[in-house]
């Protein structure tokens, strides 16, 4: 009689551990997370202070069709340069619009990230990942963030979504690039060295973030 009373009291206390651990888990990454967000919400807006207005983009009076496949390569070449910000801002909201178009595939990927940012790498080293009583190590919840990725990317119809939604986007960027005559645009030699949007997010909260990634493995 006096085990039979003793079992149930053993099971809340290793539930409750594992839900503690949790939790406080999540608790101590908030503040890691607080600040990366910060400083990649900034280095965002810093980057979109590059973007070129709109109304070069689709001026009609600069479209003109390429004379040779070198001469559409040369012109994409050029207007990348110019216009990479309203490209990949054009790219994005591309894929926005695949992602909100089918709900399920947005729920799995946020899902996905979130599990990323808050299982593993904004997860402090020494707060442990507790799941039905058992404490998964580092490497453990590595591999089944990377198997549960490859997964959902390849084995389900969120990698061809992805996959399809980005062909448009770059379809639709080459083909203006390809027949927007770039002889009216200047740039910079500053800009040029600096090419890429994502350039102003070398910072140190990606640095940061990639470093403790790599000394988890």
């Amino acid at each position: 009689m006096s085990s039979s009373q003793n079992l149930p009291i053993s099971d809340p206390p290793s539930s409750a551990t594992g839900n503690t651990t949790t939790w406080s888990s999540t608790i101590s990454a908030t503040p890691a997370l607080r600040a990366f967000v910060s400083r990649l919400t900034e280095s965002t807006r810093r980057a979109f202070t590059r973007r070129r207005p709109w109304y070069e983009l689709i001026d009609r009076t600069a479209f003109s069709k390429p004379e040779s496949l070198t001469d559409a390569t040369s012109r994409i070449r050029k207007n990348y340069n110019y216009f990479r910000v309203n490209y990949i801002a054009l790219l994005s909201v591309v894929l926005a619009f695949s992602l909100l178009s089918h709900p399920f595939s947005l729920l799995t990927i946020v899902s996905l990230a979130g599990a990323w940012l808050l299982l593993y790498i904004f997860r402090a080293p020494d707060q442990p990942v507790v799941i039905g009583g058992r404490t998964f190590s580092d490497r453990e919840i590595l591999g089944i963030l990377v198997t549960l990725t490859v997964f959902v990317v390849f084995l389900t119809s969120v990698g061809s979504l992805l996959m399809s939604a980005t062909l448009i986007g770059v379809g639709i960027i080459c083909v203006h690039g390809a027949f927007r005559d770039p002889e009216d645009l200047f740039l910079d030699d500053q800009d040029v060295a600096g090419a890429g949007l994502f350039s102003s997010f070398s910072g140190a909260a990606t640095s940061a973030a990639v470093a403790d990634v790599m000394a988890r493995v």
